[in-house]
């Protein structure tokens, strides 16, 4: 059972949960004359949107109060359908980041104004099941509401599910793409090969250098293992693939150049054991 305790319009109101933490709940009219203190029946209860601080409930609060009810109600369901299909919990926060940026894209759109996204090849190719997402993002704004975006929005829109899958800012979601793009840039210059991007090991690598950038743009860092067997793994790798080994060198300095943060031993180790799987090492 939930009380309301502030009406924020005839279809969303404010309450607690269980944990005294406030929750928005929504539902058609469920507002409407309504007052603090009053029973919010169940069977009006179409979402709850629990928010992990108060910072993003009540920049929320400000989406729900300034954007339309369907404008709302349509990024719910982007939402949970990228949930569902990419089978990924996602942080809450996308509830604030998405439903933004598709309310403004679609304001955006009805002035005629539209983003061109410089990043779309990239996107599409590096996130391709969030970009997948995007496309049906897309389809599901055009079946609601009758307004059809463009590919680049898709891929502006698989960024923020990335950023919500990664819990990272969507200014360090563009930068790890350029990140990613410069070292497949580097692989295959390094190693004079088109890589196949419909490889699983292709796939695994965009994966690990997903992780890595979290990890760099965070300020995380790998602890390392010192220990003298592992040392001893690292020397053997290290000479008998020279070849992959200077690639993971060439990466280390671009990273290090581009984005201020060096690879730990532990990193070009990884870094090496993809570069063999890329191309084709199997031993």
């Amino acid at each position: 059972m939930y009380r309301i305790t502030r009406v924020i319009s005839n279809n969303f109101v404010i309450s607690k949960d269980s944990s005294d933490k406030e929750i928005i709940v929504r539902g058609l009219g469920i507002g409407f004359k309504k007052s603090q203190g009053d029973i919010i029946p169940e069977n009006k209860v179409e979402k709850i949107y629990r928010m992990d601080t108060p910072k993003q409930i009540n920049h929320l609060i400000e989406l729900v109060e300034s954007m339309p009810l369907d404008y709302i109600s349509v990024c719910t369901e982007i939402i949970e359908d990228a949930q569902l299909n990419l089978g990924k919990k996602l942080s809450q926060n996308i509830y604030v980041t998405l439903t933004d940026h598709i309310c403004f894209a679609l304001e955006r759109k009805k002035k005629g104004l539209e983003y061109k996204n410089e990043m779309l090849w990239e996107i599409r190719n590096f996130y391709h099941a969030e970009f997948v997402q995007g496309e049906r993002a897309v389809s599901i704004l055009k079946d609601r509401l009758g307004v059809e975006l463009s590919d680049d929005e898709a891929g502006f829109i698989a960024l923020h599910i990335v950023n919500a899958e990664l819990e990272t800012g969507i200014s360090d979601m563009m930068s790890i793409t350029k990140m990613i793009q410069g070292i497949l840039a580097i692989i295959e210059d390094h190693y004079h090969i088109t890589l196949n991007q419909d490889s699983l090991d292709y796939g695994r690598c965009i994966t690990h250098l997903k992780f890595l950038g979290q990890r760099i743009f965070k300020g995380q860092t790998v602890k390392e293992d010192d220990s003298d067997f592992t040392l001893m793994i690292r020397k053997l790798v290290q000479n008998k693939y020279q070849k992959d080994f200077q690639c993971a060198k060439r990466i280390q300095s671009f990273i290090k150049r581009n984005f201020n943060h060096l690879l730990s031993n532990e990193e070009m180790f990884f870094m090496m054991v993809h570069l063999g799987k890329l191309v084709g090492r199997r031993d």
